[in-house]
């Protein structure tokens, strides 16, 4: 009986709840409606109900219904100082409209174009590996090693490409993670997954960073163009041709992936990413929301464009090429790889 009541009882609290919802919406609905708040995109189009001057202030019943002036939703949505008491300052914007337009670039342009380019980087490598294969040596191996790295080469390049992985890994998690994980895991596993990603990427950043320069010093000397580089640059390394093209030490997509790829952006990304940790040494910066805003819209094209660039010299420097990995490997290469490859520095040697 006691359980039958609460039932009922319960069944009426929702009914009136119901009702006293639907009565108010109503009641709303009569009167007249106000103007719409500014777009989210953060171009604003005023609306066809707006008073041509919005400073005139609605009479009669329009006044009690909307006592305010529309141009109250236009201030908010604006990027001049409003003044605050409060230690943040930036309190003082409380709509920032240039926030609205880095989120439509953010979710929007980088976001789509650059999974698309990652995408298209990673059908391509796959698909150039099931046309083509692995590049093989045209003569057999000689069983003569050639010492091509030391120690300490190796451990720098080693470092440098994990810690990359680990950024690219965990930042991919970060910027696309809400549209395939976030579902399958649920909201409040996802965000303290993504916390553990954050933390990752924002240790591992200076890491990355330090190996660059350190890379950077040992190798410079070596990447400065040189003979044969342009003949290999205009026949793309002879890959379309098949014909053999001689190089130095690096041939010029491997200058090419040092200058730009490593060192530029490599560079663009730690600095954009030094700023959007706050621990940019050296000197003072106010890190406030435009200036974030615009770092994480560097920081993010930056490392997609980065990342597609290293899929491309992954695969070379593994499955794409024989025997490219065994001088990061071991620190030797055989004399025919040498010598195929990079036949001026080989031939160099033998002087």
């Amino acid at each position: 009986m006691k359980r039958s009541f609460s039932k009922v009882l319960r069944t009426l609290v929702v009914a009136a709840g119901l009702s006293l919802a639907l009565a108010s919406g109503m009641s709303f609905a009569e009167r007249a409606p106000m103007a719409p708040l500014p777009s989210p995109s953060g171009v604003d189009v005023p609306p066809a109900s707006m008073p041509a001057n919005p400073n005139a202030l609605a009479n009669g019943t329009q006044a009690q219904a909307q006592p305010a002036n529309p141009s109250i939703f236009m201030a908010p949505n604006s990027d001049p100082q409003n003044y605050v008491s409060i230690p943040d300052k930036q309190a003082g914007v409380l709509i920032q409209r240039a926030g609205q337009e880095w989120r439509v670039i953010r979710n929007g342009i980088i976001t789509v174009y650059g999974g698309w380019l990652l995408a298209i980087a990673f059908f391509g490598i796959i698909a150039m590996y099931t046309i083509k294969g692995s590049i093989k040596l045209h003569e057999p191996l000689s069983g003569i090693k050639v010492k091509r790295f030391s120690a300490f080469d190796r451990i720098t390049h080693w470092v440098m490409a994990f810690s990359f992985l680990a950024l690219a890994f965990t930042g991919l998690l970060i910027l696309y993670g809400k549209y395939f994980a976030m579902p399958l895991i649920g909201g409040a596993a996802y965000g303290s997954f993504l916390m553990v990603c954050k933390n990752i990427h924002n240790f591992t950043g200076p890491l990355f960073t330090l190996s660059i320069v350190i890379f950077f010093l040992l190798f410079v000397g070596k990447n400065i163009p040189g003979k044969g580089d342009l003949n290999w640059l205009l026949t793309f390394g002879g890959m379309f041709s098949g014909k053999h093209v001689p190089a130095g030490f690096f041939n010029m997509g491997e200058k090419f992936w040092f200058w730009f790829g490593m060192t530029f952006l490599g560079l663009v990304i730690s600095a954009s990413g030094f700023v959007l940790d706050m621990i940019v040494p050296f000197m003072q910066i106010e890190y406030l929301r435009g200036t974030m805003q615009i770092a994480n819209i560097i920081h993010s094209s930056a490392a997609i464009l980065m990342t597609t660039m290293a899929m491309g010299h992954i695969y070379i420097g593994t499955i794409g090429m024989q025997g490219s990995i065994d001088g990061m490997k071991t620190g030797y290469v055989d004399a025919t790889w040498a010598k195929e490859h990079h036949e001026l520095w080989y031939d160099k040697l033998n002087k």
